[in-house]
């Protein structure tokens, strides 16, 4: 089995190589992170790798306080610089350091992957993600404190449709491993590609 970090490692150098494609008017679309378009989903993905774990948090905790969003700053830091730049930052930082690094390059991963999906989707981008990297980011949504994939989840049956791969227990909602992560991120546009007796219960929650 590959290790997360090598798949954290491997899911920002596809990223990478989404943004090599983008148009520079892609690079300004909006992206399914309310107010963010593509260029500032970027300019957060790589805003942290940086910062020491205590300069993460105090950081977050100050856009929290400024912005109302744990993220703005991060962002603004970044999102002036050219696509060029954000890309040569994204390989730069292929492998996971500082706070993303944590739990094995869980956080990266998942986080890498949720992003680049927020940009896909819009763009009519999609892509096949490799089944074991996908269900070591479904698990790890379940528990990620941002996340609160459990959270929404809770009381409900999800299962994959395309890998091996289940959580919890009650009415059922089905889908790709993608549009059940995607969904269990908050991420309302995924509700299209689910179904089952447990959907409108989980489209209440996002």
């Amino acid at each position: 089995m590959t290790a997360p970090m090598q798949m954290a490692r491997e899911e920002r150098e596809e990223f990478a190589a989404l943004l090599d494609q983008l148009t520079p008017e892609q690079w300004d679309q909006p992206s399914l992170c309310t107010g963010w378009r593509v260029r500032d989903v970027v300019a957060h993905v790589i805003s942290y790798e940086d910062l020491s774990r205590p300069r993460a948090v105090a950081r977050m905790a100050w856009g929290a306080l400024r912005y109302r969003d744990p993220n703005a700053i991060g962002v603004a830091v970044n999102a002036a610089k050219s696509p060029s730049e954000l890309t040569a930052l994204m390989r730069k930082y292929a492998t996971p350091r500082g706070s993303t690094a944590g739990f094995d390059g869980r956080i990266a991963l998942t986080d890498g992957m949720v992003h680049q999906q927020d940009i896909r989707r819009p763009l009519d981008m999609p892509r096949v993600i490799e089944p074991e990297k996908l269900a070591v980011a479904l698990d790890f949504t379940k528990y990620a404190p941002f996340l609160r994939g459990a959270w929404r989840a809770r009381g409900l049956r999800l299962v994959a449709t395309d890998l091996d791969w289940t959580h919890g227990s009650g009415p059922e909602v089905r889908g790709t491993g993608e549009a059940l992560l995607m969904a269990m991120a908050g991420r309302g546009a995924a509700l299209s590609d689910l179904d089952g007796p447990g959907k409108a219960t989980l489209a209440q929650r996002l």
